[in-house]
């Protein structure tokens, strides 16, 4: 059974995503980091989803203020009239992630829902700007990533969780894991949004790339900086690459052939 159809995924592949809007070439997750990628062609941003504790759902990474911001405490226990007064880098304010669906309404979000409080705003964002087939779902909890399905008015795009990329990893090593495989076709979901490893554990090896396809699921690899890295995981038939460093994969996409600009304005 092969997965659903998205109109997420819908798009010249490899799909090139501005991890954070571009971290490494701007001040991550900022209006001005996603409007730099949105100018360089980028169709697809990544981003996280957090919540403050009256509920304002904000494209920001951490829990907590202290890492990026001028302001410290835990987004989740503090109101949002506080946290708008955070500065990310002493300068940007954390934006509101209805305002980043809003601004660019040709634009595709990859989102990390980092939290449990996020997952009623983000459908209530989801819904008022109607853009569920712009976003796709993912985050290290299974259990956050399926409320967050429920949660939607419809069914959209979501990746793998952690159990479903290790049962996919597991089926690619070799013959005698068809309950995994047969489990992973019913789920029909259609990506696995991986790391090149985890602790020492190569993940996005050829046969797991392989498996992948042969469930009809795109592959898309994260966080790719270093330029030889993606010509390698291109070379082996990724889907997907997620990088702070958005010149240097527009720039290995374009060499190859493969960088895919909109037609008409984002």
């Amino acid at each position: 059974m092969p997965p659903r159809r998205f109109a997420f995924l819908d798009h010249p592949g490899p799909l090139a995503f501005a991890h954070r809007g571009g971290a490494a070439e701007g001040r991550e997750n900022t209006f001005s980091a996603f409007a730099k990628a949105v100018e360089l062609g980028y169709r697809y941003l990544e981003t996280d989803a957090h919540a403050t504790a009256d509920g304002e759902l904000l494209a920001f990474h951490d829990n907590t203020l202290d890492r990026v911001t001028d302001r410290s405490g835990r987004i989740s226990r503090l109101p949002y009239r506080e946290v708008a007064q955070a500065r990310i880098g002493g300068v940007d304010e954390i934006p509101r992630l209805e305002d980043l669906l809003a601004a660019w309404p040709d634009v595709r979000f990859n989102i990390d829902v980092k939290e449990s409080n996020a997952i009623v705003p983000l459908a209530r964002a989801i819904r008022r700007t109607g853009a569920y087939d712009r976003i796709c779902l993912t985050s290290f909890s299974d259990l956050r990533l399926a409320q967050s399905r429920r949660a939607m008015d419809r069914e959209v795009c979501s990746a793998l969780g952690p159990r479903g990329v290790a049962a996919l990893r597991t089926a690619s090593l070799g013959s005698g894991y068809g309950r995994l495989l047969t489990g992973l076709a019913r789920a029909r979901i259609p990506c696995a949004q991986v790391p090149l490893g985890i602790r020492g554990m190569r993940i996005t090896t050829p046969a797991f790339i392989r498996t992948a396809h042969a469930l009809g699921m795109q592959v898309h690899v994260w966080t790719i900086d270093d330029p030889a890295v993606m010509e390698r995981l291109l070379d082996l038939g990724v889907d997907g690459i997620m990088t702070d460093n958005i010149t240097g994969l527009r720039g290995v996409l374009t060499a190859r052939g493969q960088w895919h600009p909109p037609i008409g304005p984002p």
